[in-house]
């Protein structure tokens, strides 16, 4: 259950991270097994297991992580080029059930992305 996931004891401060950013509803932080040169995560503070568990209520939220990861890519020298990836089940990839945005970019290198590279 996502009220209890590593992303939550992240955002409750029970388990260390790097926090890059961090607002009312979010927090961004670099992923600690990187699948790129630059690999960081935009997770909302309301606890919602997957996309497809958001309701109607939570389109601000929805929008405003789409803000923020812009934001992030800012902030890391990336906004130029950059990829946003969100995995929806199990079957999609997913390990950590609380919705989280990963935000991939390969800085400084002239590789292009591939679906195969996720």
């Amino acid at each position: 259950m996502s009220e209890n996931s590593l992303f939550t004891r992240i955002i409750n401060r029970k388990l260390a991270a790097d926090i890059i950013y961090e607002d009312d509803q979010c927090i961004a932080i670099n992923d600690i097994a990187p699948k790129a040169p630059v690999h960081m995560l935009v997770i909302p503070r309301r606890p919602i297991s997957r996309l497809t568990d958001a309701t109607k209520d939570d389109r601000d939220l929805l929008g405003h992580l789409m803000w923020v990861a812009g934001e992030v890519a800012r902030m890391a020298g990336v906004s130029d080029a950059f990829r946003l990836v969100v995995n929806n089940g199990e079957g999609a990839g997913q390990t950590v059930f609380h919705l989280h945005l990963h935000v991939l970019a390969n800085k400084g290198t002239s590789k292009k992305f591939s679906e195969n590279d996720l």
